[in-house]
């Protein structure tokens, strides 16, 4: 039985990791721990992360099933409200306990600002080991316009300005003070944010992160559903020609390309320069099909077989 599943029951003890929080005139606010019934939670209107993993989410569910919720959902009361409270931390285990059927949860009440709220909310997303790339890089842009105060165009603005002073090519006026290109305080932010999320450097972020939020639509959608890893996506994406790019995109995919295959046909085609007739085609990708043995990898050799199938029911 769940230990939070009914008002007679008593949740699990767990230890909760616990953040000091101040109120407006500086005073340490000590947490409230208790049980809360979940219909008075609410999920906040701005919510960063997009996308969980429905397998990991069923094994979540089958564990709090099981076991209830053995850590504490961090929330903050609703101004202007009869007892009710918005969730800020651990959707994940909020949206399993919906699921369970659970009819209350074990809370940890703090008192936040938006400001506060959405920093922690961000924080907590930002270190789950299943947040997908594009979920992530938004969630940093997200932390890093909160505390430097900032949009999130002008953060991404920043930060390659910040690439650019680092390769020595900042241009203009600013030649003249390069040690004054760009305020120290955000310097400083910018990489106290990174150190402190442990993830990646700024540099690292700059150069393979934020060119993921120009890939075409129909790649992004991919990347955000863990469908392709990102950097077969921006291999992909290199590709002009819409309809060459849908094709080859469903065929990494579908066949399961590497990295290496998929710039190898980036390479063949770029070469050619010209379309390959239906003969050839059809004479390379057999050539190809015996070559590779691919009947010996189950896993794609069944997707070859739906799609040969397609093709034989095409030509009657």
């Amino acid at each position: 039985m769940p230990s939070s599943r009914t008002s007679k029951n008593q949740p699990a003890k767990s230890e909760s990791a616990t953040v000091s929080v101040l109120d407006n005139r500086g005073n340490v606010l000590p947490p409230s721990m208790q049980m809360v019934a979940i219909v008075k939670i609410s999920l906040p209107s701005s919510q960063p992360r997009r996308d969980f993993n429905p397998e990991k989410m069923e094994q979540l569910i089958e564990s709090v099933r099981i076991h209830g919720i053995l850590e504490n959902l961090i929330v903050r009361p609703i101004p202007k409200s009869e007892e009710q409270y918005e969730l800020v931390a651990g959707e994940r285990r909020y949206r399993a306990a919906v699921a369970a059927g659970l009819t209350e949860v074990p809370v940890t009440i703090r008192v936040l600002t938006d400001e506060q709220a959405l920093a922690l909310t961000l924080v907590e997303n930002l270190t789950r080991e299943d947040l997908n790339c594009i979920d992530e890089t938004e969630g940093i842009l997200q932390l890093l316009a909160l505390n430097l105060k900032l949009k999130t165009q002008e953060v991404i603005a920043l930060l390659y300005r910040m690439m650019d002073e680092s390769k020595g090519k900042v241009k203009g006026k600013a030649q003249k003070a390069p040690q004054n290109v760009l305020g120290n305080e955000q310097k400083t932010v910018v990489e106290t944010v990174f150190a402190e999320l442990g993830k990646l450097t700024w540099e690292s972020f700059v150069s393979s992160r934020l060119p993921l939020l120009k890939l075409p639509s129909e790649i992004l959608v991919k990347v955000r559903d863990g469908k392709i890893t990102y950097t077969k996506a921006v291999a992909i994406a290199r590709v002009k020609d819409s309809r060459e790019r849908t094709t080859l995109l469903e065929d990494a995919m579908g066949l399961d390309l590497s990295l290496t295959q998929i710039k190898q046909r980036i390479q063949a085609k770029n070469k050619d320069g010209s379309s390959p007739s239906p003969r050839a085609m059809i004479s390379d990708v057999s050539r190809r099909i015996q070559a590779s043995k691919i009947w010996e990898h189950p896993h794609k050799w069944e997707k070859v077989q739906a799609l040969l199938s397609q093709l034989s029911a095409l030509v009657g």
